[in-house]
């Protein structure tokens, strides 16, 4: 092995499916299993011995032993995770879902035969969750602080945040550090709709501040998230009201793009637009409307990013003035809500 050589823990009951997934894996010479789990305790044993860059895990362990393993593993030794699920959902199932509130990054789904097509989006994902910065999984209090009134004439601060591919891990991040800002904070994150629920309870529990599911009409509360819906665009109204909207409809639904320039219209040189990790160039055009209106714009850095084609797509667009990791994100976002509200 070399330094670049992507070190994997494997998890799985049986030993045929085991030996079948090795070899997929270890087929370019850049991924290496350097060990295997056959239950719960032994996973979580092994990464607190090994530490792995990556544990592939398959969901089908006795008695929801995976689930079990998967919270065990982000609470004592944070390790990116990515899950394996068998059936014809996929990704939907509700095993998946539980899977991602755990805290596993992403889920593919464990194929009866591995195709090269399977094996190379295995490899693929494998790759990229390496990349993904983890977090010991949040059991933070929500924060309370009291809300102060905007004073008459003052503007009203809003922070707009949106990602993708590899998102809700640095969304936790960057939630985790926003406590005490007076501004309200919305979230689009490209995320199927079925995922939604699971979401909340995962961002609330990684959040410093209250997070909900937007809804049509509500008034946007300093030092509230929140989080999209599923198959509806997030925007900013008029006297800060939540639309909600299918239209137009698009690629990504939820749209970054349309929440920032909800954003740029309604909350002019107020508006904090934050792009981070995803795949395309959604949220670069919007980002830059923001930029454009006199608001404040910051994307994750590519070194920290799972995927860094929505930042990237808005850096050479010129809509972005700072670029860092989540947790600086996070400290620029408080400092900037200060710099306006002062």
């Amino acid at each position: 092995m070399t330094s670049t050589t992507i070190r994997t823990l494997l998890v799985g009951e049986s030993r045929l499916r085991r030996a079948e997934l090795v070899r997929a894996l270890e087929s370019d010479g850049d991924i290496c299993v350097i060990g295997q789990a056959v239950t719960s305790l032994e996973a979580i044993q092994l990464v607190e011995q090994v530490k792995p860059d990556v544990v592939v895990i398959d969901l089908k362990l006795a008695e929801d032993g995976s689930q079990h393993a998967i919270e065990q593993i982000m609470a004592r030794n944070p390790t990116p995770i990515l899950a394996l699920v068998t059936g014809p959902d996929g990704r939907r199932s509700p095993s998946a879902v539980e899977a991602l509130v755990a805290g596993a990054l992403d889920a593919l789904p464990n194929h009866a035969q591995w195709t090269p097509e399977a094996q190379a989006e295995l490899r693929h994902s494998v790759r990229q969750l390496r990349k993904v910065p983890v977090i010991r999984h949040p059991r933070g209090n929500l924060s309370r602080t009291g809300h102060r009134a905007v004073s008459h004439g003052q503007a009203q601060p809003v922070v707009a945040v949106a990602a993708s591919t590899g998102g809700p891990s640095a969304l936790a991040a960057l939630l985790s550090g926003l406590g005490g800002v007076l501004a309200p904070v919305l979230v689009v994150q490209h995320l199927h709709a079925d995922f939604t629920n699971g979401f909340l309870k995962w961002m609330s529990r990684a959040s410093a501040l209250p997070v909900e599911i937007a809804e049509q009409g509500h008034v946007l509360q300093p030092g509230h998230v929140y989080l999209a819906p599923g198959d509806l665009h997030l925007r900013m109204g008029p006297d800060l009201r939540i639309e909600l909207t299918a239209t137009p409809a698009s690629i990504h639904r939820p749209s970054a793009d349309q929440l920032f320039g909800s954003v740029a219209t309604h909350a002019k040189g107020s508006g904090i637009g934050v792009l981070m990790t995803g795949m395309g160039e959604d949220g670069a055009k919007g980002l830059l409307e923001i930029h454009l209106a006199g608001g404040r714009t910051l994307a994750q850095d590519e070194a920290s990013c799972a995927v860094f084609g929505m930042p990237r797509a808005a850096e050479l667009l010129g809509a972005v003035t700072n670029m860092l990791p989540p947790d600086q994100l996070a400290a620029a976002v408080r400092r900037i809500v200060a710099e306006l509200r002062a």
